[in-house]
């Protein structure tokens, strides 16, 4: 029954697709977005998998030169899949992944060559994790739960800088490594500051403020909203569909997967009915996919053996459905690329 169900979804979202989107023309992207901002969307998985790892670990064990690879053969699978599939070019997206592409790729080179040298030594001789690691780890976390829901570039690391003096002691135990961590991440937070704010005034000087909400057509309107305040009801169309709008980024996954639970099922997304790109965590061989999907490209999680990540091309329709079985067969879902 549930295929079936799934096949006259699937079959009125295609009909659908023939007819105009009634999303706002000013809310609609192009379909090409789901995909190109996977680049970009890794650049917060990347720091996420940083933070994780440096809880417990020192941070010269991180493969910084791994995780520039994976940007740089993510951005070709993505580039081939629009390319295939005859999408707009979008050349300015391509442009701007360029950019914070080849930036972290020296930001990850001389991190890697850092901690390998200095980070090294410091280490060999200090007896555990000094009050500026676990300071650190701190805040590489809360900087990877801040950027998850705001460009990066706002993030306050001259707090953090002021904070690291301030919140750890000057003098204790495994001095040399204490010495070193404090210099490694005042060096960070200084750069990273003042680049941030150069980045800040040339994103508004060029750059609209991007849209954080977007609109999708359900195939009926969501029974109760009270746990949603981030979830609006627009309008009902004539055939009974609801336009809703929606959180984007980290917290349109979330908002998706609490109307999956209500049986709501999105049919149209940002103006786009075909196919959107999900990425999910998982240690087996299987991804609980449905139907019509695909995968696109897998990537090793290079501090977790074993795991894995895999990116899915569904179907719009088959999304909410996908949202709610997956983590019901041990398949986390990582993130949805709402265009």
């Amino acid at each position: 029954m549930r295929k079936l169900l799934l096949a006259l979804s699937l079959l009125l979202a295609c009909l659908a697709s023939a007819a105009e989107s009634p999303i706002a023309p000013e809310q609609r992207r192009s379909v090409e977005q789901t995909f190109l901002t996977f680049p970009e969307w890794f650049l917060v998985h990347s720091p996420a998998e940083y933070a994780r790892y440096v809880k417990q670990h020192p941070a010269h064990g991180f493969p910084f030169l791994g995780h520039v690879g994976q940007i740089w053969t993510s951005y070709a699978a993505v580039t081939e899949e629009q390319v295939r599939a005859k999408y707009p070019n979008n050349a300015g997206y391509h442009v701007m992944i360029g950019v914070i592409g080849s930036s972290t790729t020296v930001e990850y080179a001389l991190r890697s060559l850092y901690e390998n040298t200095l980070g090294r030594i410091s280490w060999a001789t200090a007896s555990a994790l000094t009050p500026e690691d676990e300071y650190g780890a701190r805040v590489a976390q809360d900087y990877v739960d801040f950027i998850r829901k705001e460009p990066w570039y706002l993030y306050d690391f001259s707090a953090k800088l002021k904070g690291l003096w301030a919140e750890t002691p000057l003098v204790g135990e495994n001095m040399l490594r204490k010495l070193e961590r404090r210099y490694a991440l005042t060096t960070e937070y200084l750069i990273k500051a003042t680049y941030g704010k150069l980045i800040k005034l040339a994103t508004s000087a060029a750059y609209e403020p991007a849209l954080m909400t977007t609109q999708v057509v359900a195939d009926h309107e969501p029974y109760d909203l009270s746990d949603q305040p981030n979830v609006k009801l627009l309008r009902i169309l004539d055939d009974g569909r609801a336009v809703l709008e929606l959180p984007r980024y980290y917290d349109f996954r979330l908002a998706a997967t609490k109307l999956g639970l209500q049986d709501v099922q999105l049919q149209d997304i940002a103006g786009n009915s075909s196919v959107i790109l999900v990425t999910v965590l998982t240690r087996s061989h299987g991804t609980a996919a449905p139907p019509d999907s695909r995968v696109l490209f897998e990537q090793p999680i290079l501090t977790e053996p074993g795991r894995k990540r895999v990116a899915l091309v569904l179907p719009v329709a088959a999304l909410s459905r996908y949202l709610v079985d997956a983590p019901r067969q041990g398949v986390e879902v990582e993130h949805v690329y709402d265009y």
